[in-house]
């Protein structure tokens, strides 16, 4: 018998990020655990955890620089398993910082992004694609909606936060579509008695709407400082809240 998900928590924040810290190969990474528990669908591009499923948790995990390991599912599993996450998940990669991540709410939608532009690129590129598995992605976009949607709107929904992401990085001023790595997952609330399931996430949808402006800001408040110009509001690291607890070791 599947466990029966709560109500939506559109008072409180969906994203509750944990802090985690670890030493491999002699330097210090960090990443971030959200345990979202039992009742969510979850759309991801991930290396673990992607497509569409319900998903338990979700680690975005840092790597070295020029990472090298051909086994990142494998990788990402154990470091789950070291944190204490239970059930199936969704690991992320990327080699920028991810412990001050950029945060956004917009009318019960969230979005986290962490954010390293040193690689980048438009998407319609003359250049041939590279066989193989790719490094490490380095826009990293985590976004949370407290209603059901269909699979049809997940995968809208991950259109519009990748339209989002793109607008945010014009905006900042990068001459870029992305990086060649990025990532994205999009969580839903399970659909359960009595709830209407959302048929679209498109910008222009009630909860498309608010999932654009989240992750936009959200990816706004990750981008380092230059070469766009400085900005404020909310989302913003010129507006970062409170520092969170002290990480805890991921041995």
């Amino acid at each position: 018998m599947s466990a029966v998900p709560p109500p939506p928590r559109t008072g409180s924040r969906l994203l509750d990020w944990e802090h985690l810290v670890r030493t491999e190969d002699g330097e210090r990474l960090h990443a971030l655990l959200w345990r979202a528990g039992p009742g969510w669908r979850m759309v991801a591009s991930a290396v673990l955890g992607g497509g569409i499923a319900e998903r338990a948790w979700v680690l975005n995990a840092q790597v070295a620089h020029g990472y090298r390991r051909t086994d990142p599912a494998r990788h990402l599993a154990s470091l789950a398993v070291a944190a204490g996450a239970a059930g199936p998940g969704v690991g992320l990669m990327t080699a920028a910082e991810v412990s001050d991540p950029g945060h956004a709410r917009d009318g019960g939608a969230e979005a986290v992004a962490t954010a390293g532009v040193s690689v980048r690129g438009w998407a319609a590129s003359p250049a041939e694609g590279a066989r193989g598995a790719a490094a490490p992605g380095t826009v990293n976009v985590v976004a949370a909606v407290p209603v059901p949607l269909t699979d049809a709107a997940l995968v809208n929904a991950v259109m519009t936060a990748t339209e989002a992401k793109v607008q945010a990085l014009l905006e900042a001023g990068y001459d870029c579509s992305g990086t060649p790595t990025d990532a994205v997952c999009v969580a839903a609330r399970a659909p359960r008695a009595g709830a209407p399931t959302h048929a679209f996430a498109g910008p222009r949808s009630e909860w498309g709407a608010r999932l654009a402006r989240a992750v936009h800001r959200a990816v706004l408040s990750a981008l380092p400082g230059e070469p766009g110009p400085a900005r404020t509001g909310e989302g913003h690291r010129a507006r970062r809240p409170a520092p969170p607890a002290p990480p805890r070791p991921l041995t």
